[in-house]
């Protein structure tokens, strides 16, 4: 049986507030009809509907497809940013790695919005070379990147990003299967990438690590050199995510 979450129950003084908090934990139990909200919030109906449909308007709250109300993909993606600290200090020792391993300079991309932000990078110390500065922002229309971090999104951001973008739904369906992403002249002329995801302790695709170059060195078929050694570093690094949150 569920429990009954009274918004009156821990009062912060601002009561928009309260009741939205005690739909988003009513829903934490599982999906919702708005009769079971109005049961376990103890709002009024108009009010447990109109904050509902509030909250799923900015993607707190969603419907599954009975029509239940849900805890929305956003509560993910503001987790995934408060775990930003974390996933870069674990990152870096194994971008460090890749560089060394590959010769190439690697990246680590997050999505913010319809931009991915590079949030680290470990660069070749001189050479020709593909170097994306910390914190550059770039649509997600082209690049290996942008291909992992849309290939596993619900499908209305995914066909939503797709419109605009170079690459097709089947190339990410590819993407989705063989576990990894290549693009070859596809954001910036001369240049190739290899990109794999890095994954939350909840499974959840919350970043992509990368290595860039020029195409005479990565060639026009650089998941053939390279993409064993991306996956295993986003193993890396969702392993070490997992072990940090235990």
């Amino acid at each position: 049986m569920r429990r009954q979450y009274q918004y009156m129950d821990e009062s912060s003084g601002v009561g928009v507030v309260d009741k939205s908090v005690a739909i988003l934990s009513a829903l934490e139990a599982g999906p919702a009809s708005l009769a079971t909200l109005v049961t376990l919030t103890g709002m009024p109906r108009p009010t447990a509907h109109r904050l509902a449909v509030a909250l799923e308007r900015h993607r707190l709250v969603s419907r599954d497809s009975e029509g239940r109300f849900t805890l929305g993909p956003r509560l993910a993606e503001l987790a995934g940013a408060g775990a930003q600290d974390r996933l870069i200090t674990v990152a870096n020792p194994v971008l460090a790695r890749l560089r060394d391993a590959t010769g190439e300079s690697t990246q680590l991309y997050r999505r913010q919005g319809d931009m991915r932000v590079c949030v680290a990078a470990a660069e070749l110390p001189s050479g020709l070379r593909n170097t994306v500065p910390i914190g550059t922002r770039l649509p997600l229309t082209a690049g290996s990147a942008a291909q992992v971090l849309l290939a596993w999104e619900e499908p209305e951001r995914l066909h939503k990003g797709v419109a605009v973008a170079v690459f097709t739904t089947t190339t990410l369906a590819k993407v989705r299967r063989q576990g990894w992403a290549m693009s070859v002249a596809e954001r910036q002329p001369g240049v190739a990438s290899v990109s794999a995801p890095v994954r939350s302790p909840a499974g959840r695709v919350i970043a992509a690590v990368s290595v860039s170059g020029p195409i005479e060195r990565l060639t026009r078929n650089p998941g053939r050199l390279h993409a064993r050694a991306l996956v295993s570093a986003g193993d890396a690094i969702s392993r070490a995510l997992q072990r940090a949150s235990s």
